[in-house]
């Protein structure tokens, strides 16, 4: 398999660490706006990159995209880039006629009366707007396919398969228990993403009212998570898994929850009061003259690189999916999940916790698309595939997964 990964930020990077360990891939072309970036995480792969190439690109540049999918053959673009550049890589590889797969669906925007009541575009709609063009062309958009969502719509289809009869509720749940030595405030993953997904209206499924919002951080609750972890209180947070699960598992409720803990509430909160949060561009003095920037890219700035931090980070992260339900007529709750510790994860492939548990999983994806095992045409969510043959790779790849018992 050939494949255009885009982006080389903390991601990118730990993808290509991973995948280089791999025999089913044919070649990795490593393309970022900021070909020293592309450049470093080739070099970082020493004996292991003979596979890889690094390239400069821009990934709103429909056309550029189109040229290098075809130069180098691919047949797979992987989207490892932020939200924003979803549908410049989405529409120029269904032009290109190769395969798709991404982490993180086309942007969502609020309904402009009732946003904490009714949905106004969800995560995904650009996407699914597209499906039959993907259909009719035969080629695979695989979207949301990385931990989070990813391998949580993943345990989703396991237990609709494989545990219960009938599943009341399907609830993911996120919580950790990471610091960072020397930083009071520094995210572990994307502030851009994380900003866009905690101050946008969270959204809720239910079978008898279908989609509806909240208020951001709404619905508190304490969630006990596994390995030492512990208890983390978790609020409701716009995240695809709520879009994509009840399109494939029969379920009558789904939510999302993160563990944030109210001092990272607070923090954003402070941004969305002050603006900070916005992507809209403003005007700044610079040293040649007026200069346009985003308050949101201006955040991103000042904060440390997630992909530089795992040397100072210690702790565990998990992700999972709680499942509420009925199997031969008795309730059954169970808690599937995964966790990373940081600890590990730098050790084995020198990428902190969260960005290699994410960037695992469309790894594990590729290589059951280039196998077989996995097939699909039109534009698809990780539950349309079945679980199984996810979780015994993963297994292999030496990254287990558990099973709690609930109640």
């Amino acid at each position: 398999m050939r494949v255009l990964l885009v982006g080389a930020g903390g991601v990118g990077t730990a993808v290509t660490r991973i995948a280089a360990r791999r025999k089913f891939l044919t070649h990795m072309v490593v393309a970022d706006y900021d070909l020293t970036r592309a450049e470093a995480a080739v070099a970082a792969l020493g004996e292991q990159g003979d596979r890889f190439t690094a390239r400069r690109l821009d990934a709103s540049d429909g056309g550029a995209v189109r040229r290098m999918l075809a130069e180098h053959r691919c047949d797979v673009l992987l989207n490892a880039t932020d939200p924003r550049f979803v549908m410049p890589l989405f529409e120029a590889a269904l032009a290109a006629g190769t395969h798709y797969l991404d982490m993180a669906m086309s942007l969502s925007a609020p309904h402009a009366d009732r946003p904490h009541e009714e949905c106004g575009v969800k995560l995904g709609d650009e996407q699914f707007g597209l499906a039959g063009r993907w259909e009719e062309c035969g080629r695979l958009a695989l979207v949301g396919m990385g931990v989070e969502p990813g391998l949580s719509d993943v345990f989703a289809r396991y237990a609709a398969d494989e545990l219960f009869d009938d599943i009341e509720e399907i609830g993911v749940r996120d919580g950790a228990n990471l610091t960072v030595e020397g930083y009071d405030f520094a995210p572990s993953f994307s502030i851009w993403t994380t900003i866009e997904e905690c101050l946008n209206p969270p959204v809720v499924f239910e079978k008898d009212r279908g989609w509806f919002t909240t208020a951001p951080f709404s619905e508190p609750e304490t969630f006990d998570f596994p390995e030492g972890i512990g208890p983390v209180e978790c609020v409701n947070v716009e995240h695809e898994e709520v879009l994509l699960i009840p399109r494939w598992v029969d379920a009558r409720r789904v939510t999302f929850k993160y563990g944030l803990g109210e001092d990272f509430i607070t923090k954003l909160r402070t941004l969305h009061e002050l603006g900070l949060d916005s992507t809209a561009k403003v005007t700044v003095p610079g040293a040649n003259g007026p200069v346009a920037v985003s308050p949101r890219d201006v955040v991103a700035a000042c904060l440390p690189d997630p992909a530089t931090l795992g040397d100072r980070m210690t702790g565990k992260t998990c992700a999972g999916t709680w499942v509420k339900g009925t199997r031969d007529g008795k309730e059954r709750e169970v808690y599937l999940y995964h966790v990373v510790d940081n600890e590990w994860s730098m050790r084995e492939y020198g990428s902190q916790a969260v960005v290699w548990q994410t960037a695992i999983n469309p790894v594990v994806a590729l290589e059951l698309l280039a196998t077989g095992a996995w097939e699909g045409r039109g534009v698809l969510g990780p539950e349309a595939f079945p679980a199984r043959p996810f979780l015994d790779l993963l297994t292999e790849y030496g990254s287990p997964w558990g099973l709690r018992e609930e109640g």
